[in-house]
């Protein structure tokens, strides 16, 4: 039987159907795993108590974290923090000098504190997601009119999470304009795996003229052929002699630095979500991405992992690292790479038990196209092989 009610202009009019309360949970649900994005699904928190009971269950979410913050200084000035005020930045600036621009550092998330999901998903422009610099212990933080929440905070209210995915507001690697370096990190306790695609420069006009000796001293090659392995995949002299080397060390230093930080400070999310199956920190630069698969989640709970002594970042093991490298490569789509470079890395005690490092199918995998495609040419090439202690 509908119900009434009475309107005294009117007159007496059925009560008007909810069409959304019609809708199963498991409809609603597989809605929001679909948005999942979790300022939005902190707005639909709002809309009815029956959205506010089934956000928490939604098992994909998606955390796009607005800005970096100080714990050290948390006036309104200086709440975010430069690329050149990381702890690593003096390090590099006395090893490397002017090669590459500091680290940024990447401190551990922030707040032990549960607040309600809709208050810590206020969408308004008070507020955002942050990742702290350093060991604050605060959950939220209010400067200068702006209320931050760290995504750890934000997660504790998801009790059924499986897929996640962190996106930060960019790369930690500061690279001069027209640099390609791109990485990607498998990751349990320790690291797994890393594969790092470095370029000199990069341009998509597949006729334009470079001098015989551009790009920093490498020699560039302008046959047809080159970057199909015509010249052997040797490494011209000038690689070593003019600094061609030394950068690639940075490369892979800095990337693993950066891949180490991430790691070391996803352990409360992994602690508390035994649900997870899959976890992907990335930025939003498509710079470097962080991956960890439900084994691997599961062996970083079971055995903690090591903490470099020196920084808050998971200790690096000793490696077994293959090299690649193409003066100039180029790529069906019409993109070109000068001195290209690919670094296949993994623990030198794993080496000997898993699939050979120069594996294309898994080295090719690790990047989108066309630099898939990049990978795979230059795995045809001449390896270079080269070790590394932990650090």
């Amino acid at each position: 039987m509908s119900s009434v009610y009475s309107d005294p202009i009117h007159g007496t009019h059925p009560e008007p159907i909810d069409h959304f309360d019609r809708l199963p949970d498991s409809l609603l649900l597989l809605v929001f795993n679909m948005i999942g994005d979790v300022k939005a699904l902190g707005r639909c928190c709002v809309v009815s108590r029956r959205f506010h009971s089934l956000v928490p269950q939604v098992e994909n979410v998606v955390v796009r974290v607005d800005c970096v913050i100080s714990d050290d200084d948390c006036s309104p000035s200086s709440s975010v923090k430069s690329r050149a005020d990381g702890p690593f930045s003096t390090l590099f600036r006395l090893v490397f000098g002017g090669i590459v621009k500091p680290l940024q550092a990447l401190g551990q998330f922030l707040g032990p504190e549960r607040p309600s999901l809709n208050k810590t998903l206020n969408t308004s422009s008070s507020s955002s997601l942050s990742v702290g610099l350093g060991g604050g212990e605060d959950g939220e933080r209010d400067q200068g009119g702006v209320t931050h929440h760290s995504p750890t905070q934000v997660l504790r209210n998801f009790n059924e999470l499986r897929f996640l995915r962190i996106e930060l507001p960019g790369g930690e690697l500061g690279i001069d304009d027209g640099v390609l370096l791109k990485w990607r990190a498998d990751f349990g306790s320790t690291l797994d795996s890393c594969v790092i695609l470095g370029a000199g420069s990069v341009f998509n006009n597949v006729h334009f003229q470079v001098p015989d000796h551009g790009n920093n001293g490498f020699c560039i090659n302008n046959g047809s052929n080159v970057g199909n392995g015509d010249d052997n995949g040797s490494i011209p002299e000038s690689f070593y002699t003019s600094g061609g080397l030394k950068l690639r060390v940075v490369w892979t230093i800095s990337s693993l630095i950066a891949a180490s930080a991430r790691h070391y400070l996803l352990q409360s999310i992994i602690a508390e979500h035994k649900t997870l199956d899959s976890l992907v920190l990335t930025d939003a630069d498509g710079q470097g991405v962080l991956c960890m698969n439900g084994e691997q989640l599961q062996e970083l709970r079971v055995k903690p992992l090591s903490a470099s002594s020196a920084s808050k970042r998971t200790l690096v093991p000793a490696l077994n690292m293959r090299l690649w490298y193409a003066p100039h490569l180029d790529l069906p789509d019409g993109v070109v790479l000068q001195g290209a470079t690919l670094v296949a890395i993994r623990p030198s005690e794993q080496s000997a038990s898993k699939k050979e490092v120069s594996d294309a199918s898994w080295l090719s995998s690790a990047f989108e196209e066309p630099y898939g495609t990049a990978a795979k040419m230059l795995v045809k090439r001449r390896t270079y092989c080269l070790e590394m202690n932990s650090f």
